[in-house]
């Protein structure tokens, strides 16, 4: 990885990055080696997709950090490597730190594997005190869905820009999630896409209150309360 990013000027991505409103994608972005380590994690992992449900918002499944610890330990590793970090940090021009041990956010796969599994548009938006930074990474792609995407909406001034992608595996997005509004197109018959999002934050204080409504989010909306709850509780890493 530490090699990859040396390939990958920092400063000309930065300044497309702000050009788009804290928005970067990348079609080509891990190597070969790094992706088939997330597709053997996908493996791992498959028995503890949680499928969620919300009318109108989203139809998928999800894995959240405290499942990966114990199953798919490579992804954390990946998450926590100094050299994609200080990379992010160049890119994004703050100081950014991990998501705190509690949050099943922080890294997640995310399963579409069902005709019409879809997210529909939505903000990521951060609890924290600080801003959230989503690094969204392709890891397996069979599937008709896309990224589409509008960059400018909360720029006063500025017309909204729309765009869509289809990000491979191996391809990343990069963005302010409290910035980019954005959603992913419905799976279609015999597909499957499997993605990655690993979170930082510029800081991870969050009133505990907020904390309580994150959770509640997550656990209806995405991991359910066994991840959620019972594993905090369990002390999982």
């Amino acid at each position: 990885m530490r090699e990859r990013l040396r390939d990958l000027e920092a400063q000309p991505l930065r300044r497309e990055f702000v050009r788009q409103g804290a928005f970067l994608y990348l079609p080509e972005f891990l190597p070969r080696e790094t992706v088939a380590q997330l597709v053997s994690a996908v493996a791992a992992v498959r028995g503890s997709v949680n499928r969620n449900y919300l009318p109108g918002h989203k139809q998928g499944g999800s894995v959240g950090r405290h499942t990966i610890d114990e199953l798919a330990p490579f992804i954390a590793e990946l998450y926590r490597s100094p050299a994609l970090a200080g990379w992010l940090e160049q890119v994004s021009g703050e100081r950014l730190h991990p998501s705190p041990p509690e949050d099943p956010h922080a890294y997640a796969l995310y399963f579409y594997t069902r005709p019409g599994d879809y997210i529909g548009w939505h903000y990521d938006t951060s609890y924290y005190a600080g801003r959230r930074y989503t690094l969204l990474l392709g890891v397996l792609d069979e599937s008709s869905c896309r990224l589409d995407y509008e960059l400018h909406t909360r720029e006063r001034g500025v017309a909204p820009v729309a765009g869509s992608v289809r990000i491979p595996p191996g391809g990343v997005v990069f963005f302010d999630g409290d910035a980019l509004r954005h959603r992913i197109t419905p799976l279609g018959e015999n597909e499957v896409r499997v993605s990655l999002t690993f979170e930082y934050v510029t800081d991870p204080k969050m009133r505990p209150g907020w904390r309580l409504i994150s959770n509640m989010k997550d656990a209806l909306g995405y991991f359910g309360f066994r991840q959620v709850f019972r594993r905090r509780k369990r002390g999982a890493p």
